[in-house]
């Protein structure tokens, strides 16, 4: 019993010298795949106070070729509350499938083996979540901040929702004001209550395909009825490092993965009539910010096969999901997007060029 996964109910970590068992708050995935350099200070960021009786870390060792599962079976000698799951590569889609389906804690946030947390924010949370472990109505999502921690950059730069969301409060979606076009919610972002992904959406990541974590900060959110906002700088989001997946000329190489993604994020959109307002209108600014991406990045491409590849994804929306297709277009970034040939091209390119020289987005 004590080796399947509870996510509401209790497990057998006890308090010491208690009989009662004590219900695990969070699980803390981390998908690791040749990381042997990062997991370490990963780890080290979650590993805050002597006694965590009530946290599980599970470090998903994804295939890696280095010393990530050796370094990873040494902490778990040294810490009880880590285990190990060792598997085949399957991408890190496939790990944090493997992690959530393993997950004990009431709630689970995944961690990227190369990022970490701001430790006086993580104390701040976990208060938190024990408060809602405690509560007969526990929130569905918690949501923090992230930071850009860009190598060789000394300014960083911090993703908040103050202006959106009334911090400590729960909340439906109705009551989430309008995001700005920079200001998304990310796997980073994100702190799920277990069985919303596992039981209600049954959320099944794509194995062996980059850029996954934009479906599970987004598939999701319809199961989701309540969320709260923290204003914590919680989530610390390495970029920087050779060959990381959001580089320029990685993402280009990567066409087909990005459109992949985003067509199950198409299929994954709900009628509006289905969910509450406010949440279909992120969910389009989500949708508009991912389909500006791939278009972006096709057309960076210089490619004349990619630039028909941009039109046939600009119809698979309207075909597949024509209500979200007409509300994307609708936007000022889905307007310009569209625009059609050479001009429709240079202006996707100025854009581009303002964005990562001006406002320093990738």
């Amino acid at each position: 019993m004590a080796n399947q996964p509870e996510g509401d109910g209790p497990d057998e970590t006890r308090t010491d010298g208690a009989e009662q068992p004590r219900r695990t708050v969070i699980t803390f995935v981390i998908p690791s795949y040749n990381v042997e350099d990062y997991l370490g200070r990963c780890l080290s960021s979650l590993l805050i106070e002597q006694q965590l009786n009530d946290v599980e870390i599970i470090i998903v060792n994804d295939g890696s070729t280095d010393g990530t599962l050796a370094l990873a079976r040494e902490y778990a000698g040294r810490y009880p509350q880590i285990r190990v799951i060792d598997q085949e590569n399957k991408g890190h889609g496939g790990a944090v499938n493997t992690g959530v389906a393993n997950a004990r804690g009431m709630y689970v946030k995944v961690v990227d083996a190369d990022d970490w947390l701001d430790q006086v924010a993580l104390r701040n949370v976990l208060a938190e979540l024990r408060r809602q472990a405690d509560s007969p109505a526990p929130v569905d999502l918690l949501i923090t901040n992230y930071t850009y921690e860009k190598q060789g950059k000394r300014i960083k730069q911090t993703i908040r929702y103050a202006g959106v969301i009334t911090p400590g409060r729960v909340i439906g979606w109705n009551e989430v004001r309008r995001f700005r076009p920079d200001q998304n919610l990310l796997m980073h972002s994100l702190t799920y209550r277990t069985k919303i992904l596992r039981e209600k959406a049954r959320l099944e990541l794509p194995e062996h395909t980059f850029y996954v974590d934009n479906i599970y900060a987004y598939a999701p959110l319809p199961q989701v009825r309540t969320l709260m906002y923290l204003d914590e700088d919680l989530y610390r989001y390495f970029i920087g490092r050779e060959g990381q997946s959001v580089q320029k000329d990685t993402m280009i190489r990567r066409i087909d993965q990005l459109i992949r993604v985003v067509q199950l994020m198409i299929l994954a959109t709900p009628s509006r009539d289905a969910v509450p307002e406010g949440l279909y209108r992120y969910m389009i600014h989500y949708l508009t910010i991912n389909m500006g991406i791939d278009s972006v990045f096709m057309v960076l491409s210089k490619d004349r096969e990619n630039y028909r590849r941009k039109d046939e994804l600009w119809r698979y929306l309207d075909e597949h999901a024509p209500e979200a297709g007409q509300a994307v277009r609708h936007t000022l970034i889905g307007s310009l997007l569209t625009v059609p040939g050479p001009v429709g091209r240079g202006l996707i390119r100025v854009g581009y060029w303002f964005a990562h020289n001006v406002f320093g987005v990738n």
